[in-house]
């Protein structure tokens, strides 16, 4: 299962040249993985307050296929690819879509990211446990 979040382009982003900037990719995946937490019943803020922690972007691989312009309407998906005790990886893909020769819609991939996220203390920023009920809630969305 896959978490979906509609982007649609604005002016603000895209370059001189009216392609999307390319660090604009990386907003989109943030809020990505802010509406994934939502759906699976979290919110980043009361998890900080009642659980004490927070989810920190360790490091992030992005690949640049094809580029989107402005008024494009995007797709970004998120899923889990890989859980562990503190951290675990999300694939965020952001997909064009576009008619067929035969009037069906299909999806053209044009970005992809990877990205690792650390479960730490929200005071002291230390590695923590993911708890339980977070790592089941995000297995629903393992590729």
């Amino acid at each position: 299962m896959k978490h979906i979040l509609p982007v649609r382009i604005y002016y603000e982003d895209t370059d001189a040249g009216g392609v999307v900037y390319h660090a604009n990719f990386l907003k989109f995946a943030e809020r990505g993985r802010t509406e994934f937490l939502r759906t699976v019943g979290y919110q980043n803020r009361a998890l900080e307050k009642s659980k004490g922690l927070i989810f920190v972007v360790r490091r992030i691989t992005v690949d640049y296929l094809k580029p989107a312009f402005l008024d494009d309407a995007l797709i970004m998906q998120s899923s889990i690819e890989e859980m562990k005790n503190s951290s675990f990886t999300m694939r965020q893909t952001v997909y064009k879509p576009y008619m067929d020769s035969n009037d069906e819609e299909e999806m053209e991939l044009i970005c992809e990211m990877h990205v690792v996220l650390v479960c730490v203390n929200a005071d002291t920023i230390q590695p923590l446990r993911i708890p339980e009920d977070i790592k089941q809630a995000f297995l629903n969305y393992r590729e």
